[in-house]
C-alpha cells in the first residue's frame, strides 16, 4: 500500500521546486481512478527556454532530495532539456518547453484524470 501522506508531501515538494524557478502552467493529473495508469500522478509544466527546462528539473531534484530524501528512480530528456522527465515511481513530474507541451498535450491524452491546476504568482 502507498502512503497517500508520503505522496501528497512529495507532490507539495516537487511544486516547491517547479516554483523556485518560476515554473509556469503547473498542473496535476490525478490518475488513481484510470485502470491501467502506471503511476498516481502526474506533475506537468513548462519552461520558457532549455536553460529553464534544465533549471527547473535540477530544481525539483534538489528540493525533493532536501525534502524526502529521494531520488528519481529515472531520468529523461537532459540531453536537450525540450521534454525531461522525472519518475518518481507513484509521480512522474514533465517538464516541457511550450512548443512541446502543445504538440504532446498529455493532458488530453489522460482527459479522464482529474486536473488540478496550481496557480502561481510571480
Amino acid at each position: 500500500m502507498i502512503d497517500t501522506q508520503y505522496t501528497k508531501d512529495l507532490l507539495d515538494s516537487i511544486v516547491d521546486g517547479i516554483t523556485n524557478v518560476k515554473g509556469e502552467e503547473i498542473t496535476i493529473l490525478d490518475l488513481r481512478e484510470i485502470e491501467n495508469a502506471f503511476c498516481q500522478y502526474f506533475v506537468i509544466c513548462t519552461g520558457n527556454s532549455n536553460t529553464q527546462v534544465s533549471a527547473l528539473a535540477g530544481s525539483i531534484e534538489r528540493t525533493v532530495k532536501t525534502e524526502m530524501s529521494e531520488r528519481p528512480f529515472h531520468v529523461e530528456g537532459t540531453q536537450n532539456n525540450q521534454w525531461v522527465l522525472l519518475d518518481y515511481t507513484n509521480v512522474i513530474v514533465h517538464i516541457f518547453q511550450k512548443e512541446y507541451r502543445e504538440y504532446y498535450d498529455i493532458e488530453s491524452l489522460w482527459g479522464d484524470a482529474v486536473e488540478t491546476r496550481i496557480e502561481m504568482e510571480y
